[in-house]
């Protein structure tokens, strides 16, 4: 009934508003308990979830949009999934159940406050789809890939002992990424229905689902697994996977796959037909069931094809660090290996993303990119046709993590093979390969104790960067500069990542956690190469010819995570000895990991002398970046050599740019109120951009602009920097008192300008007392912030700066190479105009 009376209304706000062609989008709110209903807001356009929509129903809402913007009715076109029975006019009806779970990085930002509210606070999303809310839910909560399995057990915060009802409450009634965990523990507690839709106001109807879950999974735990297929089909209809089975059953996850198998309790998998099966699908958009079989037969609409066939993993969920510079290379796989005769195949579990258009590849399951999930999906189409391979290398760390399952499941992997990916990994391996190939790393060390990681840092010195190799994702990395710091990081960052079995271990004893952690998860300890030119280099590699696509010279010195910082295509200040040195460099290192497609290393460049940070053998998220700048589709070539063809027969040719590009990451940092806007070497970026210009100033102006950072051409510049840095400001500042800025900085940096002929005003810090540096930016005295830190107390001094600039939209700047280029960029602005030209036309010639 209400769905009815929303779709209505809906049309009839779109006529009030005016809407005359195109998509729109309206939010409503609906008391449960009397069905009255609210118009909260109209978008008269498309949404994000308009994404979500076409997903879910398969009806391309945007597609659609676009042609009716140009004159076309939607009765006059067709409706692709149908196969032209239904024209777009016949709204979608779906019969299954679709759940979108947002994804969330809290722990990317210390100290930012993780309750939802009115301000969006999520970094990406997963979908799944299930013929039951449970069936889908559960299949959502594993697309997260953040360790759930489905429901799983979570402590409540305060709870101790025994049933703390007001803690209970608490955690209920605060929004939070874990709530729908809270919710089934609470459940387990015997919290009534009743009393936690009280506490959180979820509707009844789904505390009533998930409360079917929670019993289920008691009966798990009392019985142990169903022997025999009825009520094991029963178990997997409800959502529950292989290894949220054995959690419950305590079996390992091999043996309840086993024993699936061996009752020949498999998934069917259906197809999107945006018209509930009353039309079929000549579109294979696929979702898996288990639903209970009819007369007998589970009706399986997969029906694989006899071509010869590529499985391309996708990144599942945007999160930091991995996004949709993956997704480019998902779709480019698709797109290459199409033209090449393939018949490509992709799964993936985000609705945000091109990978996940039924129109991208040619079959598409809509699953969570687990085990489980993607050896099903492997099992159903190596029934008929060749499966030539699976790409793992251009999704990121997920399908990475699933390469050492899809061998075991006799599927080749094509490309790099895993083994050269698992060597780049190991810290001793590698580091033989690179005594072999005669190859620098910066001083560095393993501690797989507390006391052990206490002498490797005594032993390399300070400053180091520490990160625990437990941690996924770059979760914390931190740059120490002191005994004291590292102490500091031990206590507070390392501590806090303890796994929860653990601290039930040892209860009460520090280092005893921290050991048992270390033991099989080691500490790695690098030296942090302070001052440093930090340098990405892209390449393709076959296995006779290595291609180097492109090398970028950071903005930021090193010690910057390379995600964070801007960065230039073709590099600006390095030699071109130093260049040639790193192509040779790059190809000895493709050569040696029998890399087969993309390759990405990291390097640092110090006092003429290179070192190797990092190598990763997949694709990276700087492939899109390289692609668009030099003009060549780097990830659709890297497709074609992992199919089998050769790199000497794309004709590649070093190009010399007559143009200069400029990365730049784009921040959340206005989405979480009291972080520190501090950049290190844990990624914190959410997207980037690219200024592009024949000129390195215009293209930086036009990056910060595109990052929607001002650029001021006129007004008071603040400048307060470390010691080390004080030796570039003096030019920087006299630039900007030319180019008609007023100088002000706090005393040390004051002094230093003065000394140098540069006129500055003295302007006192936070703690200096007012009226201070924070007024005056506050008073809209200041157009332009430069401020360098070093050290925690430094750090943790000039945050109010960092904080208000954030806040006021003033632009700032905390390194001192982003300061010079944005000089740079200002008094370039101020030279001349800027000029606009199609992407087409820097390759016109």
């Amino acid at each position: 009934k209400e769905y009815q009376i929303m779709r209505d209304a809906s049309l009839a706000v779109l006529r009030e508003i005016g809407v005359e062609t195109g998509g729109s989008n309206v939010q409503f709110g609906i008391n449960p308990a009397d069905g009255r209903m609210v118009v909260i807001e109209m978008n008269p356009r498309v949404s994000r979830s308009s994404a979500l929509a076409s997903k879910a129903t398969g009806f391309p809402i945007a597609k659609v949009a676009a042609r009716l913007a140009v004159g076309y009715t939607l009765d006059e076109l067709e409706n692709d999934i149908t196969g032209g029975a239904t024209p777009a006019s016949f709204e979608p009806t779906i019969d299954y159940v679709v759940t979108k779970i947002p994804r969330f990085a809290f722990e990317k930002f210390p100290g930012a406050d993780n309750r939802l509210t009115t301000s969006m606070k999520s970094v990406g999303e997963a979908m799944a789809i299930g013929r039951t809310f449970q069936e889908s839910l559960q299949k959502a909560l594993r697309s997260l890939e953040t360790g759930l399995t489905g429901l799983n057990e979570v402590g409540i915060p305060g709870l101790g002992e025994g049933e703390d009802k007001n803690a209970i409450k608490a955690a209920l009634g605060t929004p939070t990424p874990s709530r729908l965990l809270h919710v089934a523990e609470a459940m387990r507690l015997g919290v009534s229905n009743e009393d936690i839709f009280e506490a959180c106001k979820i509707d009844p109807w789904f505390l009533e689902q998930m409360r079917g879950i929670v019993d289920m999974e008691q009966k798990v735990k009392e019985f142990g697994l169903p022997k025999d297929a009825v009520n094991l089909r029963l178990l997997k209809s409800m959502g529950f996977s292989d290894a949220r089975l054995a959690q419950l059953a305590g079996i390992k996850t091999a043996d309840v796959r086993k024993l699936r198998h061996s009752l020949e309790v498999r998934p069917a998998y259906k197809r999107i037909d945006t018209s509930a099966a009353e039309f079929a699908s000549p579109t294979a958009y696929m979702y898996s069931t288990y639903e209970a079989p009819f007369a007998g037969k589970v009706d399986d609409e997969a029906r694989p094809s006899d071509r010869k066939k590529v499985v391309i993993l996708g990144g599942g969920p945007n999160r930091i660090g991995q996004g949709i510079e993956f997704d480019y290379c998902c779709c480019h796989a698709a797109f290459a290996l199409a033209d090449a005769g393939y018949e490509t195949i992709m799964v993936n579990c985000n609705p945000e993303t091109v990978s996940t258009d039924y129109d991208t590849s040619d079959r598409l399951y809509f699953e969570p990119l687990t085990e489980e999930d993607v050896i099903e999906i492997l099992l159903t189409e190596k029934q008929n046709g060749t499966l030539h391979g699976v790409i793992v290398q251009f999704g990121g760390q997920t399908p990475l993590n699933l390469a050492e399952a899809v061998q075991k499941a006799g599927v080749p992997i094509l490309g790099t093979q895993p083994d050269a990916i698992d060597l780049a990994e190991d810290r001793d391996l590698f580091m033989k390969l690179l005594n072999r190939l005669e190859l620098t790393q910066p001083k560095n060390g393993i501690a797989y104790s507390l006391e052990q990681s206490r002498l490797v840092a005594e032993r390399l010195g300070y400053p180091l960067v520490i990160r625990p190799s437990y941690v996924l994702g770059g979760r914390a990395m931190a740059i120490v500069h002191s005994a004291k710091e590292f102490e500091s990081y031990i206590q507070d960052t390392l501590t806090g990542l303890v796994p929860p079995d653990i601290l039930q271990r040892y209860p009460n004893d520090r280092t005893g956690q921290i050991n048992s952690v270390l033991s099989d998860n080691p500490l790695l300890f690098d030296a942090y190469l302070s001052g440093a030119t930090e340098i990405d280099v892209d390449a393709l590699c076959d296995g006779e010819d290595v291609f180097v696509a492109g090398i970028m010279e950071h903005i930021e010195e090193a010690g910057i995570h390379s995600g964070d910082s801007a960065c230039t295509l073709p590099p600006r200040t390095l030699p071109p000895e130093i260049i040639a040195e790193l192509k040779r460099q790059t190809r000895e290192l493709a050569f040696a990991l029998k890399v087969g497609g993309l390759m990405n290393v990291q390097y640092a460049y110090k006092d003429d002398t290179i070192y190797l940070i990092e190598v990763n053998p997949r694709a990276s998220r700087t492939v899109p970046f390289v692609a668009k700048v030099i003009g060549e589709p780097i990830a659709k070539i890297a497709s074609r050599i992992m199919a089998g063809e050769k790199l000497s027969s794309f004709g590649l040719t070093e190009k010399t740019l007559k143009h200069i590009a400029v990365k730049e990451a784009v921040f959340p940092f206005n989405r979480f109120p009291g972080v520190d806007t501090v950049l290190g070497p844990e990624m914190k970026s959410t997207g980037e951009v690219i200024g592009l210009d024949t000129n390195f100033a215009i293209a930086f102006a036009k990056s910060q602009m595109g990052a929607g950072q001002k650029v001021p051409t006129s007004g008071k510049a603040f400048i307060s920097v470390r010691d080390d840095d004080k030796q570039y400001i003096v030019d920087m500042a006299r630039h900007l008192v030319e180019a008609g800025f007023e100088i002000l900085a706090t005393g040390g940096t004051q002094r230093y300008l003065v000394d140098n002929n540069v006129p500055a005003t003295k302007i006192n810090k936070v703690l200096e007392g007012r009226p201070h540096i924070v007024d005056s930016m506050k008073n809209g005295g200041v157009q332009l912030v430069i401020n360098t830190t070093d050290g925690l107390k430094s750090i943790s001094d000039s945050r109010d700066i960092r904080r208000t600039a954030l806040l006021a939209k003033i632009p700032y700047y905390t390194t001192i190479d982003g300061a010079l280029a944005a000089v740079e960029g200002i008094v370039a602005l101020r030279q001349g105009g800027l000029q606009v030209r199609a992407l087409q036309e820097y390759f016109a010639a």
